[in-house]
């Protein structure tokens, strides 16, 4: 049995351990906000924080996510107003918005770990997260807003 903390709250999953943790996410807890994109992990749209760090829940198993912190979109700010929730609406940056929760999951990971990002590392950093609609000019911009600069 894997014991998950999610969004601060404490789960127990007895499930198969090799479950993705994006369908016990989805399924079981009803947090939809965590999206099914390509489920090889290469997209980002599964995007979601384990212990604070942004990883691809297609890709990590409900094992590997035992004792572990998982936060998903719906955790990152009860209210909607962490930094860069605020700068991709200041910003307007969605245009579709499916992998808008991944993108901003990846942002900030990228925010908790690095505050004052350069243009370089923001485009590194967010590599990994496609978006369809060809957004990243707006996402770049949100980044660098939501880490005080403009």
């Amino acid at each position: 049995m894997a014991k998950i903390t999610v969004n601060g709250q404490d789960k127990e999953f007895s499930g198969d351990a090799n479950m993705p943790l994006l369908w016990y996410l989805r399924d079981e807890l009803n947090l939809t906000g965590t999206k099914y994109g390509c489920g090889a992990g290469v997209c980002g749209a599964c995007t979601v924080h384990l212990d604070g760090v942004a990883v691809r829940s297609c890709q990590t198993t409900a094992a590997e996510a035992d004792g572990k912190k998982i936060t998903t979109i719906e955790g990152l700010s009860a209210d909607g107003e962490h930094a860069v929730q605020k700068a991709w609406r200041e910003l307007s940056v969605p245009q579709c918005g499916f992998c808008q929760a991944g993108q901003i999951m990846q942002a900030a990971s990228l925010l908790a770990k690095n505050q004052a990002p350069n243009d370089a590392q923001i485009v590194e950093e967010m590599s990994g997260n496609l978006c369809r609609c060809g957004c990243y000019q707006r996402i770049h911009d949100a980044v660098r807003l939501a880490a005080g600069g403009a």
